[in-house]
């Protein structure tokens, strides 16, 4: 039985996106995203999406805004989070 070095590192393969990472994408669209494109999106239902754009990207220091024209409702990413080493330590 031979037993591998810990100094030989598993190839690395690119992470797939994230789900948080896909919505930050379409909400950072300059034209937004409604509740059906981040439904399709993310997989997610719709009280998920709400929940992760209240907690998540807030946490992450997105400010997400909502406008209601005629019959649907827009969010987008008004403004976005400051790189890490921009933060206070």
């Amino acid at each position: 039985m031979t037993r591998k070095s810990k100094t030989e590192a598993p190839a690395l393969t690119p992470r797939p996106s994230s789900k948080l990472d896909r919505l930050i994408t379409i909400l950072a669209r300059e034209e937004g995203a409604d509740m059906p494109a981040m439904i399709e999106a993310t997989g997610w239902q719709a009280h998920s999406v709400r929940g992760a754009m209240a907690g998540a990207l807030k946490k992450k220091g997105h400010v997400v805004t909502s406008e209601k024209t005629d019959d649907r409702r827009v969010w987008r990413i008004a403004q976005a989070a400051a790189p890490a080493e921009a933060l206070p330590q």
